[in-house]
């Protein structure tokens, strides 16, 4: 992400430093964003993505828990169960936060559906 900031930076002062200014020249059909409701599905496709991306950290997490709870299971000796109950406890602290995230990033795709919905529906009527 770093390197495309970094690499986006240099076009746009290469361009500035040419005297070219693509806004000037550009046309109402080029610019992205002159679809209608352009914004509405930029904003469903992040959520979707960072949906995606939540959903796999909360998959990473539950498989975690599960492998400490086995680890815990078979552990034989009171300071290795300790140990291992400390670091179960954290993934289940992690775990609930992630799932939290989840659910919190699902009501914004939601939100972010109805209203890419209502701004379809506003361009059919």
């Amino acid at each position: 992400m770093t390197f495309t900031r970094t690499l986006a930076v240099a076009a746009v002062t290469a361009v500035v430093s040419l005297g070219v200014s693509p806004i000037a020249h550009a046309g109402d059909a080029t610019k992205p964003g002159s679809e209608p409701c352009a914004t509405q599905q930029e904003h469903v496709t992040k959520a979707q993505d960072a949906l995606a991306h939540v959903t796999e950290v909360f998959s990473h997490q539950k498989t975690k828990v599960e492998r400490l709870q086995e680890a815990l299971a078979a552990a034989t000796t009171p300071e290795e169960q300790a140990k291992l109950q400390a670091r179960l406890d954290k993934a289940l602290a992690k775990k609930q936060h992630t799932k939290k995230a989840k659910v919190a990033q699902q009501q914004r795709l939601a939100k972010a559906q109805e209203r890419l919905d209502a701004c379809l529906a506003g361009q059919t009527a």
